[in-house]
C-alpha cells in the first residue's frame, strides 16, 4: 500500500496528488493539519525528520521532497510519462518546474508566512504583498517563456501534461488565493484551464480532496 502524508492546502502535496492520479496509482492519504502543527508531532517526525509535507510511504521506504518523489514515480510508473522523450525537452520541463518549486514556492509557502507574522511581526496585508510580489515576479518571466517558445503546446511543453504543469497548477491556485491578478498572464491562465479539464488535476485540487484519514 502506498501512503501519502498530505494536507489539502500544501502545494507540494498537491503536486504529488496530481501525479498519483495521472498515473492511476492507488494510495491512501493520511492528513496532517498544518494549521494545527500536526506535521511537527513526534509521530510524524519519525516518518519525516524535516517535518514537512509531503512524504510518500512505499512499503518500508519513505520518500520526501516533491521533486524526488515525482522523479521516483515517473521512473517506477512510466505511463504516462511526466518528462518529454528528448534531452532538450526534459531540460526545459525541469527548468520550468524548478522556477516554481525551487524559486517561488519556498518564498510563498505557509511556513514562511508563519515566520513573517510570528517572528517579524508582519500583519496579514504585508504578508499578502510579500506573496504577490514573488509570485508575480516569477509569473511575469514564466509567461514570456511560455508565450515565446514553440515547444509550448496545449500544456507547458507540448500536448500532454508534464512535471511543469504539475508545478504550475498548484502555484496558480495559490496565486488566486493570494489575490494575484492573472489577466496579465494569458498563457499561464490558458494552460491552467486546460489542465483543469483533466480529472486528475480536478480531483487533486484542494477543494476536491476527500479527507479519509487524519493523523
Amino acid at each position: 500500500m502506498i501512503v501519502l502524508h498530505d494536507f489539502h492546502r500544501s502545494s507540494a502535496s498537491f503536486r504529488i496528488r496530481i501525479a498519483l492520479k495521472l498515473k492511476g496509482i492507488d494510495y491512501r492519504a493520511v492528513v496532517h493539519d498544518l494549521d494545527a502543527g500536526a506535521h511537527r508531532s513526534p509521530q510524524y517526525l519519525e516518518i519525516n525528520r524535516q517535518g514537512l509535507l509531503p512524504a510518500l510511504e512505499i512499503g518500508e521506504q519513505v520518500l520526501t521532497q516533491s521533486a524526488a518523489i515525482l522523479e521516483h514515480l515517473d521512473a517506477t510508473y512510466p505511463d504516462p510519462p511526466l518528462l518529454p522523450n528528448t534531452t532538450r525537452g526534459r531540460a526545459r520541463v525541469r527548468a520550468l518546474f524548478q522556477m516554481i518549486a525551487s524559486d517561488t514556492h519556498p518564498l510563498t509557502g505557509m511556513r514562511v508566512a508563519r515566520y513573517l507574522k510570528g517572528s517579524l511581526g508582519c500583519d496579514d496585508a504585508t504578508v499578502g504583498r510579500w506573496k504577490r510580489h514573488w509570485i508575480t515576479e516569477t509569473f511575469t518571466v514564466l509567461e514570456t517563456m511560455l508565450a515565446a517558445d514553440p515547444a509550448t503546446g496545449q500544456f507547458c511543453h507540448g500536448d500532454r501534461p508534464s512535471l511543469a504543469d504539475i508545478a504550475l497548477v498548484p502555484q496558480v491556485v495559490s496565486a488566486r488565493a493570494a489575490g494575484v491578478a492573472l489577466e496579465p498572464f494569458p498563457s499561464i491562465s490558458r494552460i491552467f484551464e486546460r489542465c483543469m479539464h483533466i480529472e486528475a488535476f480536478r480531483s487533486a485540487h484542494p477543494d476536491s480532496c476527500a479527507i479519509p484519514t487524519h493523523a
